[in-house]
């Protein structure tokens, strides 16, 4: 007797499709792969078409961004304190305002600071240690523009990505590797790649959903929400823009997946998550993942793509899709990058305690040969509050192969409490601020001797 996966696969390999159909797939993923993929060259520097669009609205708007992130970060605080504390019905009534504005309190207070912070640095009032060029100032004028010029194109073009199929057919590619490499079910490669090509946010929501829902165990989940919430192409392309390596975009796109896939085949055997538990959640039972024998994976995956494009083909809410992916990146990050990015800016300019932790690796970093190691050091651990702190911290360091180490390390990290690790510990995956703290070292070190090896032979 058949199995009903069979049977699917049967109905669905007959099933006829038009052009339009494999258009439909094949047209917006290919246009979302040039525009976050392809590296084109502009006045000799290699750089993506978003970077490239994102410039150039950067550069347009360039004496107003400081005061329209100012207004956007002044609402954001303001709604959520009234969703907070009044819950109007225009909120609670909303799912997309709901989940925008209905935030815990300590993003909430993380987002007055943030509204704190960027009023002090526009007008320049208060203490001067908030607002200084070397602290909120370095944010509000230098990489909050960036961000929210990135975040724009980004937010607007990421459904071509992960709407019209293409984590669908690449999930079906890649089912037979993520059981051996990463012991994984097969279905993660779609929570893996939509991290991947799309956001480590994304990643989280997908992994925790799925989790409650039964198809993953409680290890699973913690090795997909903690090893592939990688961070996306948009926020790579802010750091390398922030440390001026445009030019040097594909060895570092390439350098971050090689020491991205050590630690996803390395950190799942270790502890802590190799310890996690084989059960599900809540009194969920096992789901048997049974892959279709009569057709190979490409059909397979190509038939599901078709599927997910022609569910996709209203273009009005693509856009609208899209354009909730910009205020929720607008809304939600440029807040928290302000207040935390600031506080750990302050702590670096006017204490010594990045630099006592980053002791240790300056030996480690003089081994390897990386110049200004004394300077690259504090980096190495200073990730763990933001990923972007590393960046600015390291932005006045003139070596390239060190920006280029720093860049790479603070991606690879990928556990920062700004954003991924704050959302992991508010979800249902099993993973606690220690675990994370633990993972955060150990990608540290699986990473550092790969990048160093990468930087050496780039420079």
């Amino acid at each position: 007797m058949e199995k009903p996966q069979q049977h699917i696969a049967k109905r669905e390999q007959g099933k006829p499709y038009s052009i339009t159909d494999y258009l439909q797939f094949m047209i917006p993923s290919l246009i979302g792969i040039f525009l976050f993929v392809i590296p084109l060259s502009i006045n000799g520097k290699f750089t993506i078409p978003v970077a490239i669009l994102a410039n150039f609205v950067e550069g347009l708007l360039s004496g107003y961004l400081p005061y329209i992130a100012t207004i956007i970060m002044t609402v954001t605080a303001l709604l959520s304190l009234q969703a907070k504390l009044v819950k109007p019905e225009y909120i609670v009534n909303s799912p997309f305002l709901d989940k925008l504005f209905r935030v815990t309190w300590v993003w909430q207070i993380a987002r007055i600071f943030g509204m704190i912070f960027s009023i002090l640095a526009l007008f320049k009032i208060g203490p001067e240690t908030i607002w200084s060029e070397n602290t909120a100032g370095l944010l509000l004028y230098d990489l909050i523009p960036v961000l929210f010029s990135v975040f724009l194109f980004a937010g607007l073009f990421l459904p071509l990505l992960l709407d019209f199929g293409l984590l669908e057919l690449c999930g079906a590619l890649f089912t037979k590797v993520m059981r051996p490499l990463f012991k994984l079910p097969g279905r993660s490669s779609i929570d893996c790649l939509a991290s991947w090509l799309g956001d480590g946010t994304i990643g989280v929501l997908l992994t925790n959903k799925q989790y409650e829902d039964g198809y993953y165990t409680k290890r699973e989940a913690a090795i997909i929400g903690t090893t592939f919430s990688v961070v996306s192409i948009t926020f790579t392309i802010v750091i390398i823009s922030y440390l001026k390596l445009d030019n040097y975009f594909a060895p570092f796109y390439l350098t971050i997946v090689l020491s991205g896939l050590a630690c996803a085949f390395i950190s799942p055997r270790i502890p802590p998550l190799s310890r996690k538990p084989d059960t599900y959640y809540g009194d969920k039972e096992a789901i048997d993942e049974v892959v279709p024998t009569n057709v190979s994976a490409f059909k397979w995956g190509l038939t599901n793509a078709v599927k997910q494009a022609k569910k996709n083909n209203n273009y009005a809410n693509m856009l609208k899709s899209g354009m909730q992916n910009v205020f929720d990146m607008w809304l939600g990050v440029l807040p928290i990058v302000m207040a935390i990015g600031t506080i750990a800016l302050i702590i670096a300019e006017y204490t010594p305690v990045f630099k006592i932790l980053g002791a240790p690796f300056i030996p480690i970093l003089e081994f390897m040969q990386i110049p200004e190691a004394n300077e690259a050091a504090q980096t190495m651990v200073v990730g763990f509050a933001d990923m972007f702190l590393p960046a600015i911290i390291g932005s006045g360091i003139e070596s390239d192969m060190t920006r280029f180490v720093i860049g790479c390390i603070s991606i690879s990290q990928l556990i920062y409490m700004s954003e991924v690790g704050g959302l992991l510990l508010g979800s249902k995956l099993p993973v606690s601020f220690i675990d994370l703290v633990v993972i955060f070292l150990q990608r540290t070190i699986i990473s550092l001797p790969i990048i160093v090896l990468m930087a050496h032979l780039i420079f």
